[in-house]
């Protein structure tokens, strides 16, 4: 451990292959706490390169719960946090529309860090099975297109980690990464960053990573997610290809509402609302659902622009299939681990 402070220390990067070999060292028993916040606190210092997130993502994976499918077309829509907004669920409600279009969801996420109610949160008091074996969890994917993965189960190893997270209280590339950790192979992915500055970063891992296609947002008011409020900044990744777009909400014939309309609460509030949406109850929290699946859709494929992934939204929900895989989803994880047993 001594010589990866040293290179720190030293403002040398780290190769993926180092990273990842650091990461993996770090995993393991042998290694302080101490060490640990002193070699996030060298890095954060230094600033983190491409490379060397790669190569902390890879090592995450590689100890992960031993997921074993290869599953095709599979799309996370998740934000990293942090914006400091207190909005609702955004991200977890649409994720259940852009699986009623026909996307196969794999969506990662974790209680609440920066915000009132975490994904894991809300989908626990709405009945959803958190703590799945991997072999169900691929099973539910197969079987319903949209499954949970909730980050401290899939990624046991993390705990020494996240426990010095907390103890330092400044944010680390560990405040970034968690929706780059999915352990099943992605092949398109939203991605939401309150930081404007880091869109071109996290869409050149993503490239890295091996996404056909991925959409890196910051929403107006520096959101991470996409906003009604104004001007919403996206960087488009599809095969190979990197551009920076913009895209208001009125492009789309969408209302603009200010950030501060679509306030959350605790977990049974967000339960309700996201309940609400999805069961067609009209105003500012369907219409940023309707921004963020529709992205979404238009990521996977599923529509030739935003307006229309926009517009197949609201015909998903309408329709009642986004419902109907919330629905699908609380019954299957439940029925999945009785059988389990």
């Amino acid at each position: 451990m001594k010589n990866y402070l040293l290179q720190l220390a030293e403002q040398k990067s780290f190769s993926e292959n180092q990273m990842k070999d650091a990461i993996d060292f770090i995993l393991g028993e042998e290694v302080s706490e101490s060490e640990i916040a002193a070699f996030l606190m060298g890095l954060k210092s230094k600033g983190e390169t491409v490379d060397e997130i790669v190569g902390i993502v890879r090592a995450l994976q590689a100890n992960t719960l031993p997921f074993k499918r290869n599953f095709a077309n599979v799309l996370d829509n998740c934000g990293t946090g942090g914006d400091g907004s207190s909005s609702f669920n955004v991200s977890t409600t649409s994720a259940f529309v852009i699986a009623g279009a026909g996307v196969p969801v794999a969506k990662h996420g974790n209680r609440s860090i920066s915000s009132k109610t975490g994904s894991a949160d809300v989908l626990e008091h709405l009945g959803v099975n958190l703590n799945l074996p991997a072999e169900c969890t691929e099973e539910i994917l197969e079987n319903i297109g949209i499954a949970f993965l909730f980050a401290p189960h899939v990624h046991p190893k993390l705990k020494k980690i996240m426990t010095v997270r907390k103890q330092l209280k400044i944010p680390t590339i560990f405040n970034f990464i968690g929706p780059l950790t999915n352990p099943i192979e992605l092949d398109y992915q939203l991605l939401g960053v309150y930081r404007r500055d880091l869109i071109h970063v996290f869409a050149e891992v993503l490239k890295q990573l091996g996404r056909k296609r991925a959409t890196v947002i910051n929403g107006a008011g520096f959101m991470d997610e996409a906003s009604l409020q104004g001007e919403n900044h996206l960087t488009i990744l599809d095969n190979g290809m990197i551009t920076n777009h913009s895209f208001y909400p009125e492009e789309a014939g969408l209302p603009q509402y200010e950030n501060s309309c679509i306030k959350g609460g605790d977990a049974k509030d967000n339960a309700e609302i996201l309940m609400n949406v999805l069961k067609g109850k009209k105003g500012a929290y369907r219409d940023t659902v309707l921004l963020n699946a529709g992205i979404g859709i238009f990521t996977a494929g599923k529509a030739d622009t935003i307006k229309d992934g926009i517009q197949t939204a609201k015909d998903i929900i309408d329709s009642g299939a986004a419902y109907e895989k919330l629905i699908a989803l609380i019954e299957k994880s439940q029925a999945v681990q009785r059988e389990a047993i």
